[in-house]
């Protein structure tokens, strides 16, 4: 069992920046690829960003590409979201997740199924 807990959620201007949290428990962290997802209310929940066991790749959603970085601290048992040039639609509940499988493929990254384990979420508010 993997427990999952973000922090660093907030309210924010526009143009300003934020970096979420989140930290594991429950199993070796370095055998799990990592995700960010997120929720606006009524809305479906949509991938943001994944990161490999080992930190080397790296994936995004279109429209975060080069404003947001996922990153991961093996030795902190923590994956990172920071967040750059916000905009009122990023606001939303962002959730962390864990992948504990040996090999995903590509076209599975996205998928909320390919995770196993999701933290309680933490809100991020952008103003306009």
């Amino acid at each position: 069992q993997v427990q999952l807990v973000e922090s660093g959620g907030g309210l924010v201007q526009a143009g300003g920046s934020l970096r979420v949290s989140c930290a594991a428990s429950g199993r070796t962290f370095s055998s799990l690829a990592m995700g960010w997802f997120r929720q606006a209310p009524g809305k479906e929940r949509d991938f943001v960003a994944r990161i490999s066991r080992t930190g080397a790749s790296t994936y995004y959603v279109d429209s975060v590409k080069g404003r947001f970085t996922i990153s991961r601290d093996n030795a902190k048992n923590t994956v990172y979201l920071q967040m750059n040039s916000l905009k009122p639609e990023d606001t939303a509940v962002y959730y962390c997740a864990a992948d504990p499988a040996l090999f995903r493929s590509s076209a599975a990254h996205g998928m909320a199924s390919a995770y196993d384990y999701w933290g309680q979420g933490t809100q991020v508010t952008v103003s306009s």
